[in-house]
């Protein structure tokens, strides 16, 4: 398994690890999922913080954007030259580590 593919932004205590797809499917949002509790293992860095997961793409199926913030992803659509975060404001978001 490998996390080269993968940004990473982090503040005091928590990590925000993203995908970027072009084309968003359930199975790369199932797959990301598998890879998250075992981020700071390739991130030594990052140990002891929160990690919180994201999933950035360009088109996708409203049934999987939906899959994905179910298991409590961050969802970012890039649109053009910027992005945004599509989830509700009142969206809670996993911890994975």
């Amino acid at each position: 398994m490998s996390m080269t593919d993968h940004a990473a932004g982090a503040n005091g205590r928590e990590v925000v690890v993203v995908e970027v797809k072009t084309t968003l499917r359930s199975e790369d949002v199932t797959e990301f999922l598998a890879k998250l509790p075992v981020f700071p293992e390739f991130c030594k860095e990052y140990r002891g913080r929160r990690i919180l997961g994201a999933m950035a793409y360009l088109d996708s199926d409203a049934s999987v954007t939906a899959y994905a913030e179910r298991q409590g992803l961050f969802v970012i659509r890039a649109t053009g030259s910027s992005a945004s975060i599509v989830n509700p404001p009142d969206f809670e978001p996993r911890v994975f580590g």
